[in-house]
Formats: structure tokens, sequence, C-alpha cells
């Protein structure tokens, strides 16, 4: 008997192939669209309406059932307000890992399986086979970064039916079958953020913030800024420090509300060849002490070598084989064996 299958349809084009890859697979399919999150921002209308009305275009294009899932309020708590504490507390957290954790892979999921599927499915662009994640076929936009933290049971009940395939590929046989979303512009910026920028979003949410120093290597003040929340570890431009070398963000005072800065690229501050992390999360089994791995401390970041240091329940340090810039509190560092995504957790500070 053919296995029930609920495909999370963005609107986007990934999503649309995914779910008709999947009916031609003699999966019997159900289209999902998640509903999570519809308010507008200044200068920006958010696109959920369009996207749900693709979404259900596409559905109806394959002949397949269609639902939506209203997780608006779950979103709002489990994702945004997780990424506006970060914030507040001077990190720069990653919404689309926590949305994967809560949202997708365990609230979708779990509803999914109470209202008959057996599988669910995404477009993203990774792999899994027994209950294991690995890293999409195409190295340029693989996603397997923003799912290392999800279990392993819930990868035993996930397809990821684009996760073969290059973006090219996928448009090409999206317009090869005429779906509506074949040459739609792929979403850009954080999930729910979309095109509006962190700043403007912070700003709306949480208004104006106090204005602080800026200070350089040398200690001395070199200009000031308009609220240190705004502000990550390596950033460049939007400092408004005029005339000379360009500065870099090294650190951030949230208690003198202090933004730090240097002219040099090669200051210490801005590279680290040890990370220690917290809230670590292994898939299958926690990765050994001493062994080398390869680690991404960043979405676009390349991946280093790197050698687990120590490893507990807690927390873990990770010796890196070669200096890496930027290295931002409150961002994940994934760890990889191979194209395998062991797990990871959350940078507590670089060395």
């Amino acid at each position: 008997m053919a296995k029930t299958v609920f495909v999370g349809m963005s609107g986007g084009v990934d999503s649309s192939l995914s779910a008709a890859l999947l009916k031609e697979q003699g999966y019997k399919v159900v289209g999902v669209y998640m509903k999570n999150w519809t308010r507008d921002l200044p200068g920006f209308v958010c696109p959920w309406k369009e996207d749900y009305h693709d979404a259900k275009t596409v559905a109806v294009q394959l002949g397949i059932p269609f639902r939506l899932f209203d997780f608006e309020t779950e979103y709002r708590q489990a994702v945004v307000d997780y990424m506006i504490e970060g914030y507040k507390q001077g990190l720069t957290p990653n919404p689309d890992i926590m949305c994967n954790q809560e949202i997708k892979f365990k609230l979708f999921l779990n509803t999914a399986l109470q209202q008959g599927a057996d599988m669910i499915a995404t477009g993203h662009y990774a792999r899994t086979l027994d209950g294991r994640l690995y890293k999409g076929k195409d190295d340029n936009k693989d996603q397997s970064y923003f799912l290392y933290r999800i279990s392993q049971d819930a990868l035993q009940h996930t397809l990821f039916p684009v996760g073969e395939l290059s973006k090219d590929q996928v448009r090409a046989e999206a317009a090869r079958r005429q779906l509506i979303t074949a040459a739609k512009r792929d979403s850009q910026g954080i999930c729910f953020v979309g095109e509006v920028g962190i700043r403007q979003f912070l700003l709306n949410e949480l208004g104006e913030q106090s204005p602080g120093q800026i200070i350089d290597q040398s200690g001395r003040a070199v200009g000031t800024h308009d609220g240190a929340i705004f502000y990550t570890i390596g950033q460049r431009h939007g400092l408004n420090v005029g005339g000379g070398l360009p500065y870099y963000v090294t650190n951030k005072d949230m208690a003198k509300n202090i933004v730090y800065v240097t002219t040099d690229i090669n200051d210490a501050k801005l590279w680290s060849t040890r990370v220690d992390l917290i809230n670590p999360w292994w898939i299958n089994v926690p990765p050994k002490a001493g062994k080398e791995y390869m680690v991404k401390t960043r979405y676009r970041s390349a991946s280093v070598a790197s050698t687990i240091l120590d490893i507990t329940k807690d927390k873990l340090s990770l010796s890196l084989s070669e200096e890496v810039r930027a290295v931002s509190p409150g961002q994940s560092a994934v760890i990889y064996d191979q194209d395998q995504v062991l797990g990871g957790g959350i940078i507590l500070k670089g060395e």
C-alpha cells in the first residue's frame, strides 16, 4: 500500500517539484502550506498570500489534496522571540535553524502524523538515509547546515526529494512539468523578515536603541553607534565611521553599550583557531574527542578541518586547523564526517 506523504509547500519551486516527484514515485501526496508569519513590516508586504496561492495552484496542477496548517502562534514563540532575545543578549542567532528544529521537523511532522501521514517531505537541498543526514549533491545549494538540530526519528519520517539535484536541474524539471513556480525567484533573507533586513526588523520590534561609543583597537573613541544590538562580529558596513581604513567589529559590551572595532584585518580578535560551543546536538551519536572532522562556522563559510578537544553533554571545544574570521556568538558550528552531518552547537566564543 502506498505511503502517504505530507509535503511542506512554501510556494517556491523546490517544494513544488518535490511534490511532483513524490506523486510520480507512487506516493499518496498531500500538499501543506505552513502559515508561520503574516505580518507586514514598514516598506515590506509579507508575501504569504501570494506564496499560499502559488502552493495551492501547484497542488491543483498536480491533482493532490491541499491543506493549510496555522502555526503562527507557535512560530512567534519558538522562532521570532528566540531570535529577538538572542539579539538583546548581544548574540547573532540563526532563526532558520530554530524553525527547522521546532516547526518544520517537530510541529509540522507531529501534526502530519496525527492527520494520517506516514512521512513528511520538504524542498531542502539535503539527503537522508536510515535516520542519518547528508549534504545535498549541489554544494552551492546544500542546506544541511540549517538542518543539524533535527532528530534521528524525524529524519526517519522525512524525505528530501530534490537533495540529489542541482538548482538548475530543479528549475528545468519544474519547467518540463509546466509548474507555475518553475521560474519563481527564490526568497531572500531571514525566513520571516524577507528582504527588510534585520536592523529594520529589530527597530520595528524593539524601537530606537540607546546610542553608544565605538572604540578602536587603541582604546580611542572613533564614533557613535545607534545600538550595539545591531552589530555583529566581523561586520564592516554600517558603522558610519568616516575616513581612512575600513573598520571591522571585533566585540560588543552590551552592559556598557560599547562596540569595539579595528582597522587591522589581521587583528587577533577577528580570527579564531578555537571555538567553544554550547547546547550541542547530535543526530545519531556524538563525535569522538581527538578525532578530526570538518566544521562550518556559518552557512556560507568554507569547511575547515577541526579536532574536538573536549566534549560533554552541555558543551564542546574545537581546535581549527586554520584561522577562521568573524566567529560570531549565537551562530552555529556544524560538524561533518565527510558528507554526513553529525550535529553541532551554538557558538559561545571563538579565540
